[in-house]
């Protein structure tokens, strides 16, 4: 009689089981291999993960990012640098998404030089051009601020050639040019580790090539509806600038982010109320 109440009951049990597992939806979050979307995204993992989520990250490029999200094939980006840009992406896909919420105001982008170069604009390149090697350092071709950089290339009639690499490429000739004192221009963005392990300065922008964002995160649509808690949690994932600076100094100092992340996570656990 026994057995046969516990195969009456197993059937049950799954369905109690299953739905207990359903309170903690998967999510799977995309992000960009530059330091604010890796910081933001993997502290969101540690948090998320510390409270019993199934988390799944893949990194991509900006515009399969935002295609993908388009299409519901992911979930989250945490790194829309929005209204400008990322306007080319959001203009083709923005019916398709939806905003959740701003994690930092302040986003801005531009060229950089090092405090000991003795210039402070964009007009004031190319009689230095030489000093610069004609070059700006630059990330992949697929970034906001890359877009920006040829059209400031245009608007000032530069006589510099930008040089799309990765932003690890990038800041390795920022530390190489320093190191030896030697002139270089590189595209820069805040919030940014950079800033504190370098003495750096942003070029005047006079034309207003190079605005002012909001890091806002984004996510598919319909993303609300499916998963409230979730999109609760993103919402209210929000930092000032004391607090990004040190995410990112803390991410950048292991090969692997979740191990600074989740330092990070440790020191501020009481600061980061995004369950409540």
């Amino acid at each position: 009689m026994k057995k046969y109440l516990l195969l009456l009951l197993l059937p049950l049990f799954i369905l109690v089981s299953s739905c207990e597992r359903r309170t903690k939806q998967d999510v799977l979050i995309l992000y960009p291999n530059w330091a604010d979307g890796i910081s933001f995204t993997y502290l969101a993992k540690v948090m998320l993960e510390d409270k019993g989520y199934t988390v799944r990250l893949k990194r991509l490029e900006p515009g399969p990012i935002f295609a993908s999200l388009s299409r519901g094939d992911a979930d989250i980006y945490m790194c829309a640098w929005l209204p400008y840009t990322h306007k080319n992406y959001w203009d083709r896909y923005e019916k398709k998404l939806d905003v959740l919420g701003t994690i930092f105001n302040d986003g801005i982008t531009g060229l950089v030089v090092p405090t000991y170069v003795d210039i402070n604009s964009i007009e004031e390149l190319n009689e230095n051009k030489d000093k610069f090697g004609e070059k700006i350092y630059g990330i992949a071709s697929g970034a906001g601020i890359y877009k920006n950089t040829e059209i400031a290339i245009e608007e000032y009639q530069l006589d510099f050639k930008q040089m799309a690499s990765s932003e690890t490429s990038m800041i390795t000739a920022l530390k190489k040019a320093v190191n030896h004192s030697e002139w270089i221009v590189i595209t820069g963005w805040k919030p940014h580790f950079i800033w504190s392990d370098f003495a750096l300065k942003p070029l005047a922008d006079p034309k207003g090539v190079y605005p002012t964002d909001r890091i806002e995160t984004i996510s598919r649509k319909g993303f609300a509806k499916d998963k409230p808690e979730l999109a609760s949690f993103f919402s209210k994932f929000s930092l000032d600038e004391r607090l990004v600076n040190e995410l990112m100094n803390d991410v950048a100092i292991d090969r692997d982010p979740e191990v600074g992340a989740k330092k990070f996570y440790d020191k501020h656990k009481s600061e980061l109320n995004f369950f409540d």
